[in-house]
This record gives C-alpha cells, structure tokens and sequence, in this order.
C-alpha cells in the first residue's frame, strides 16, 4: 500500500510539472547597437535572476517591420523607438500600456521630457536616452573652424568622404533644414526637392551608416558626415582628433524611449528591466559610457562632470534653440519611404 501511494504521490508531481512549467526567467530587448553598456545588463541579470536576451537594430524603419511582422504573438518584451515611431506605434495598436505604479523610480524622470503629444501621459513609452545628430569631423585631415553648415558636406573636396545617416528621416531632415524647410514637413513638394538636394550629395557619399558610426570616422572609411552624438563622444574618447560640430542651421534633435510591444509573453520582466535603468546610479552608468543625454534628473547630478559639462553630451542651451525635435509625420512617411529607396538605390 506503501508503494503505492508513493508512486502516485510521484505521478502527480510529474503530471504538475508538465501542466505547470517554470515561468520563464528571460527579458527579450530589441535595441539599438552600441547603446547600453554590458556591465548595466550583467548587474541587472545578477540582482533579479532575469536572463536578458539581447539583440540590435540600426533603424527605426527596420525595428518597426519587424515588430509589425511579429504583432500576432511572440517576439520582443522591451523596444526603444524614437519618438516619431513611438506614436506610430501607439495609434496602430502594437504597443501595450505600461503599469507606472510599478515604476518606483519615474519620479527621477525631467518633467520637460514627459507628456508629448507622441504619447499624452506617457501611457505606453519611457524616456531613455536623448541626444543631437551634428556633424563629425577627423581633425586631422578636416580643419573645424572651415566647417559650419550642413551645406558643407556638399563641397567638392569631399568626394567619396562623407558619411550620411543609415536612417531616412534624419538623412532628409538634413536636406530639407539645409534648404530651409522643416525637417518635419508633410509637404509633397519639398521631400521631392529634398530628395533631388541629396541625389546631388551622392557623389560625396561613402557610406549611410547608423550600425557603427564611430567606427566610420576612426578607420577613415569617411572623414567626415553625419553622427550621433554619442557616437562621437565615444570616438573622441579613442581619439581625440574626432569633433563635434554644431552647424548654424541647428541640430536634429531626437529622443528614445522603452516601449513594451503588445504581445509580449514577458512584460513583468520588461517592467522590471525598466525601472532598473531608472534607477538614478544606473542611468548615470549608461549616460557616461554611450554618451547621450540622460532624462533622468537625478541621475545628471550625480555624473562625472567631465560628462555633465560636455557640450558633445549636453548642449548649450543656444545650440538647442536652433535645432529642430524630430516628431511623427503621419501618413507622409510613405512619401519619405518611396523617395528614400530611389535614394539608396541611387536613382
């Protein structure tokens, strides 16, 4: 009798374990590249257990199909798209509301950067990095001082030596602030003129690149083009020769922020992995490694001031009253997308 009420007692455990798997400890990020330091996912995966999974894209564009192709179920727990596609995203349903009872550490975030109209109330994104896209310089081979204009990167000398955005609505914000139109505009007329501005920039072109801009400048594959901000303060610190320039139309300015997409299978981890990079000492960690600005207040007054007071990472307020916030364009990111594969395909 015994051994059979042992044996049952083990059917059952066996019968429970089947019917009722272990819930699974893993966070799948979607990010993108060179832009979280290791040691902060190390750190995170040690205090909470959590297994992160991550993996990098280099556009928006490129995040969003394949969000959209997996919208039916499975895939990704936590994405970081900039702002414009944030409200995409939302007003096609493939975000899901995120829980800020559950963010301990939202209160560290910059007022300033909450409540857009990409998001009212920050229902469904949390800021995590913003920054500037100007243009980079090896000093070496290209003097600062003659570099003041988006309009530079047009100038003979620098055929086959430029480098241009991988991204197609910073690449026409470009063109279009350059011929003195909003980066934002919707009108029909100036992104086909915008575009005819950069089949004239081709000549100059040696790469669109956003996987590894740094790079770019630090092998002299270009000498000069557009970059990141952060980029080019992680060049500048491999070597010193790369420069930041301002140009007098004004940065593009953007912002990124952590979404949850709708289906995923583990937003308690995503949850989790959020406020963790809220944490002020952590996105401190972040900020002074990748070099882009932090939102989160706190943690800005706790940066390495040699971070703090660097114009590449936080610029003067003069600088930003002259760049432009990249915002949502609507339905007229088809325009953008039609002109931009003509582009690239160099029609």
């Amino acid at each position: 009798m015994k051994t059979r009420i042992l044996l049952f007692m083990a059917l059952a455990l066996v019968l429970s374990t089947v019917a009722a798997p272990a819930a699974d400890k893993t966070v799948y990020v979607f990010n993108w590249a060179e832009y979280m330091p290791d040691a902060v996912i190390a750190r995170f995966e040690k205090e909470t257990g959590i297994r992160v999974v991550y993996t990098t894209y280099e556009s928006n564009e490129a995040m969003y199909a394949k969000i959209k192709l997996l919208s039916s179920g499975g895939g990704y727990d936590l994405v970081f798209p900039s702002t414009y596609v944030v409200n995409r995203m939302r007003r096609e349903g493939l975000l899901a509301p995120i829980d800020r009872d559950r963010l301990a550490n939202f209160k560290f975030l910059d007022p300033k950067l909450l409540d857009k109209s990409y998001d009212p109330g920050n229902r469904y994104s949390i800021p995590y990095q913003w920054g500037t896209t100007a243009i980079g310089v090896n000093s070496k081979l290209v003097d600062p001082a003659t570099v003041t204009s988006w309009k530079d990167l047009w100038r003979p000398e620098f055929r086959g030596k430029v480098m241009l955005s991988n991204d197609l609505r910073e690449t026409f914000a470009l063109a279009l602030r350059d011929l003195g139109y909003s980066g934002n505009t919707t009108d029909v007329a100036q992104i086909e003129q915008a575009y005819n501005h950069l089949l004239t920039l081709l000549p100059n072109v040696r790469v669109f690149s956003t996987d590894s801009q740094k790079q770019v400048l630090l092998s002299l594959e270009a000498t000069i083009g557009m970059i990141w901000n952060g980029e080019a303060y992680m060049a500048a610190q491999e070597n010193p020769d790369i420069k930041y320039i301002f140009p007098k139309e004004g940065p593009l300015i953007w912002l990124d922020s952590m979404v949850i997409p709708k289906h995923a299978a583990n937003r308690d981890h995503a949850l989790a992995f959020i406020d963790f990079i809220l944490r002020p000492e952590i996105s401190k960690m972040i900020s002074e490694e990748v070099g882009y600005a932090s939102p989160n207040l706190e943690a800005i007054t706790l940066m390495d001031p040699a971070v703090r007071n660097n114009p590449t990472v936080y610029p003067p307020a003069e600088i930003l009253a002259k760049g432009e916030f990249q915002l949502d364009v609507g339905e007229a990111i088809l325009v953008y997308e039609k002109y931009w594969e003509k582009l690239k395909s160099g029609q």
